[in-house]
C-alpha cells in the first residue's frame, strides 16, 4: 500500500479502496463572469487548482482508479433549492437568473457544468447535489460502496465550504480522507490556509493533508 507524506502524519491507503473525489469544478464558479465572480470574488484564487488538479486525474486514471465528480446545482424549478440559498448574491444575479453560461447554477445549463480542463471521461461517476456537503440529497454513499471505498482523495472548491463540508461529513461515516492541498481553492487566502490547517489539526481531526505531486510520486513507484 502507498504511503504518502502528509500532515499530521504519513497517509496510507489501498488503491483497491481508495476514490478520487472531485468537488465542483464547475464553470460558473471558475470562471470570470460566472457566478462566483458575480458574488465579488477573485476566480483566479480557484484557477490555480485546475492544473495540479489535472496532473492528479491523469495519473489516477493511469493507475486505473476510481473519480467521482461532483457539481452543485438546482432543478429548473429550483424546488429542491431553499429560500435563504435562492437570496444569495445581487438581485438579477441571483441562483436561476440568467448569467453569462446560463441560468445559474440550474442543471443542464452550461455554467453548471464542469470546466474544460477536468471534464469526465466515459466510465466516471458524476453526481449532481443541492447541497454543500456531496453526501446530502444524493447517491454518493451508494456509489463508494459500490467501488468498496474506505478512503477518499477530496479535492475541488471551495476549500472552506463544500470541501470542508464534505470531508466532515465523510469523517462522520468512517472514511479516512486526504486533501491535496493545490488541488483544493479558496477565493480568499486565508480560508484557504485555515480550512486546511483545521482538517489536520489535533491529530488529523478531519483527515489529512498533503501536496499532489507527493501523491502522483507514491502512485508511479507502484507502476
Amino acid at each position: 500500500m502507498p504511503t504518502v507524506d502528509a500532515k499530521p502524519g504519513p497517509f496510507t491507503f489501498d488503491l483497491e479502496s481508495t476514490v478520487l473525489l472531485v468537488i465542483d469544478m464547475q464553470r460558473d464558479f471558475l470562471l470570470p463572469g460566472g457566478f462566483g465572480e458575480s458574488l465579488g470574488n477573485d476566480v483566479g484564487q480557484l484557477s490555480r487548482a485546475i492544473e495540479p488538479l489535472a496532473a492528479l486525474m491523469a495519473a489516477w486514471r493511469t493507475a486505473g482508479l476510481p473519480i467521482v465528480h461532483t457539481r452543485e446545482g438546482h432543478l429548473p424549478d429550483l424546488s429542491d433549492c431553499p429560500p435563504a440559498k435562492l437570496r444569495r448574491g445581487a438581485p438579477s444575479k441571483r441562483i436561476g437568473d440568467p448569467g453569462a453560461f446560463g441560468r445559474i447554477l440550474v442543471r443542464g445549463e452550461y455554467g453548471h457544468d464542469i470546466v474544460d480542463e477536468l471534464q469526465p471521461v466515459d466510465g466516471e461517476v458524476v453526481v449532481d447535489k443541492p447541497g454543500k456537503g456531496a453526501f446530502y440529497a444524493t447517491d454518493l454513499s451508494d456509489v463508494l460502496d459500490k467501488f468498496g471505498a474506505r478512503s477518499l482523495v477530496v479535492t475541488g472548491v471551495t476549500t472552506e465550504v463544500c470541501v470542508h463540508t464534505t470531508v466532515r461529513e465523510a469523517n462522520d461515516r468512517g472514511y479516512e480522507c486526504l486533501v491535496p492541498a493545490d488541488c483544493v481553492g479558496s477565493y480568499f487566502p486565508e480560508f484557504q490556509r485555515v480550512g486546511l490547517e483545521m482538517i489536520a489539526a489535533q491529530g488529523g481531526i478531519f483527515g489529512w493533508v498533503a501536496d499532489s505531486p507527493t501523491l502522483i510520486s507514491a502512485l508511479e513507484e507502484l507502476r
